[in-house]
């Protein structure tokens, strides 16, 4: 995500079932169709005919909530007079993706381009219903961007879209808060970050280190970065396993936080959220990259009390962290000009004008040679006491974990999180791994309601 109000997952419409029909579900996971050179299959033209389509012209439909749609989309329309791209934002994430499968089951009304969230590729993919980018040679540009945020659009052998943003985590903490309870430094290690929620809660009742009322996003990064693989594909197979090494060395590490009664339940993204980010009751964020500028836009009573260091690690030595949100646009097969389409996006997240409006507009970067451009690391950030938090986040993309994988009901997964490990842990304080098991129950079942073996 963009440096946004950044709001979390609603509650998944079901319309989604709808659309992952079994029949194309499995034919999507055995590798689907690839119709040739027109909308709805693989172009085998190359890079050569989205230079071409530029200069033809057309229109195109692109959906996108991004705060800095509307610039760049000027941008590219100044660049390219032929081209005329109709901007619309059906909302934010699950708001956008209930309107877009239900276009997609309805075979009209899709957008040429779209806008969505890593998480949501696989989905998107597996209905078959994304255009491949290949026959473009888009996946030449595989370089130019983090192995984790490429990894995240390209799988299969198919190039889904192309990345935008991304998220890498990191510790975002009120230094004022921790110096108060004698803490003078960043913790280095999840025992540390332990014993400084415990001084924290000690020196101030009202103050605890973080809040945590239960989001499953959050729960599967810090899975990640403990190294779990929780969702493993295989053909049309699925298998959800939360007794992995990582899951539990995660769960373990975050029990002595969530049953010993030292995290904040007070819900993400309220009023009262950043009312508690800016007066000191939530005293960290263990959050993606694109996190600043909301700090900044909402929690205005903290600034130049906050800092960023690198997320905390097991052993305090080997720097490791994961991903947590982000997003791609990409080419639905419904396009009548999937070559204009796919020309947009690859202006949109690799041409440098747009990439220049984008971080203007406070968006993290998914290219590689931004994330080392003096001119964005260097940058000071008032709100952070002038610190150069962007040096901390670029390093921080460059050691996300490896193999980190998605379930292609994962969207599905995640609007779930509240209602079963909510519910069965989140809303006590009993130990995650119930909660787990919960949500475990209730994917598998969706799984199999889709024609998947689950495992």
């Amino acid at each position: 995500m963009s440096r946004k109000i950044r709001k979390p997952l609603a509650r998944w419409a079901l319309t989604m079932g709808a659309v992952l029909a079994v029949g194309t579900t499995l034919a999507a996971c055995g590798g689907g169709s690839s119709d040739s050179g027109s909308a709805g299959g693989t172009s085998s033209g190359s890079q050569a005919d989205l230079d071409a389509a530029l200069k033809t012209g057309g229109e195109i439909t692109y959906w996108s909530w991004t705060p800095s749609a509307k610039a760049q989309v000027d941008a590219f329309e100044k660049a390219y007079p032929n081209v005329k791209v109709n901007l619309v934002n059906k909302g934010t994430n699950t708001t956008e993706y209930t309107a877009l499968t239900n276009a997609i089951q309805a075979g009209t009304g899709a957008p040429d381009v779209a806008q969505i969230e890593y998480y949501a590729i696989p989905q998107y993919a597996l209905s078959d219903s994304l255009f491949d980018l290949t026959g473009y040679g888009l996946d030449q540009l595989k370089s130019d961007y983090t192995a984790s945020t490429w990894g995240s659009v390209a799988f299969n052998g198919k190039v889904y879209g192309l990345p935008q943003d991304s998220g890498p985590m990191a510790l975002f903490y009120n230094e004022k808060v921790f110096k108060e309870a004698g803490i003078n430094e960043a913790p280095k290690t999840w025992d540390d970050y332990i014993a400084d929620a415990k001084l924290i809660h000690a020196k101030n009742p009202k103050h605890y280190i973080t809040a945590d009322s239960g989001d499953g996003g959050f729960v599967s990064s810090m899975i990640w970065q403990a190294g779990g693989h929780p969702f493993n594909v295989d053909g049309n197979t699925i298998k959800v396993d939360f007794q992995d090494a990582g899951t539990k060395k995660f769960t373990a590490m975050w029990d002595q936080l969530h049953t010993a009664g030292l995290l904040s339940s007070t819900p993400g993204w309220t009023d009262a959220w950043f009312q508690g980010l800016g007066n000191g009751d939530i005293a960290s964020l263990v959050t993606g990259a694109w996190m600043p500028g909301n700090l900044e836009a909402n929690s205005t009573a903290a600034k130049g009390d906050w800092r960023v260091a690198p997320i905390p690690t097991y052993d305090g030595s080997t720097a490791v962290t994961a991903e947590n949100g982000g997003s791609s646009q990409a080419v639905l097969k419904q396009s009548k000009n999937p070559a204009l389409a796919a020309a947009f996006v690859r202006w949109l997240n690799h041409d440098p004008a747009s990439i220049k409006v984008f971080l203007d507009s406070g968006g993290f970067p998914s290219t590689t040679a931004d994330l080392s451009d003096p001119a964005f690391t260097d940058k000071k950030d008032p709100y952070f006491g002038n610190q150069q938090i962007n040096k901390v986040l670029s390093a921080a993309a460059g050691t996300v974990a490896p193999n980190w994988s998605y379930l292609p009901i994962q969207a599905y997964a995640l609007s779930i999180f509240g209602d079963t490990a909510g519910k069965a842990a989140y809303a006590t304080t009993k130990p995650l791994d119930q909660g787990l098991a919960a949500w475990k129950a209730k994917i598998d079942a969706y799984a199999k309601q889709q024609g998947f073996t689950v495992q």
